[in-house]
């Protein structure tokens, strides 16, 4: 991710947002802050290191939310600023309802940012090992099998975060956050792609299978393990 793509919008550690030469927020792009604000103080609160970039202008293939890395620090980065598809996720559902499916997104990407301050970023967890062999005559092609089964992982764990974090702070929501996100992913171009997270999300129909530790990062941990285990 390019450093420039860092100059418009930080969430700072003293709880309040600056500009760096760009314009005010908008309306949509302060809505969905807002609803994530949670999340972000919570991470703040563990000393996640972790800044807030508001993209001046989207790309052709941004999604509304992200998380990147550049130097030893997290960016979740929002590209809402000329994105046609910036709310698609959130398709038929009121904007009075909606607060709470922003809000599972960030907790997701900061479960992304959790991985990586942890140093475990596509690690596997102790005791867990890849087995069989892959095989290919393009090196290229294993390469890319390797790199979406990681993804995959990473989505996998994330999702769970999101669901978890949601179980915890909303649970009277959280039967709807969860059918949404089940929606989202259930149609797959190909199974088993980077985003294939639905063994996860099955995993997760019960919200008090997380138990009530009320700390997502951990009570996600043992149905992440349960679905690495499964064949589907």
């Amino acid at each position: 991710m390019s450093k420039t793509l860092f100059a418009a919008v930080v969430l700072c550690a003293a709880s309040h947002i600056t500009t760096a030469g760009a314009a005010e927020l908008t309306p949509l792009e302060q809505r969905w802050l807002g609803a994530a604000m949670p999340v972000l103080a919570y991470a703040r609160g563990l000393q996640l290191p972790i800044d807030v970039v508001v993209q001046p202008q989207a790309g052709s293939n941004d999604v509304p939310l992200a998380m990147g890395f550049a130097d030893g620090r997290c960016k979740l980065v929002l590209s809402l600023r000329g994105n046609p598809d910036a709310e698609r996720q959130l398709d038929g559902v009121p904007a009075a309802a909606q607060g709470e499916l922003i809000e599972a997104m960030a907790a997701h990407e900061i479960g992304h940012c959790w991985r990586y301050a942890q140093g475990a970023w596509h690690a596997l967890p102790a005791g867990f090992v890849e087995m069989g062999e892959e095989t290919a005559s393009d090196p290229g092609l294993l390469a890319a099998s390797k790199a979406m089964r990681e993804t995959r992982r990473e989505e996998g764990y994330a999702d769970l975060v999101a669901l978890a974090w949601t179980h915890d702070r909303h649970p009277d929501d959280y039967g709807r956050v969860h059918a949404w996100l089940e929606r989202l992913r259930h149609d797959q171009p190909v199974a088993r792609n980077g985003h294939d997270t639905r063994v996860w999300v099955r995993l997760a129909r019960d919200g008090g299978r997380f138990g009530d530790a009320g700390k997502p990062f951990e009570d996600a941990a043992p149905l992440w393990r349960e679905g690495l285990l499964s064949d589907d």
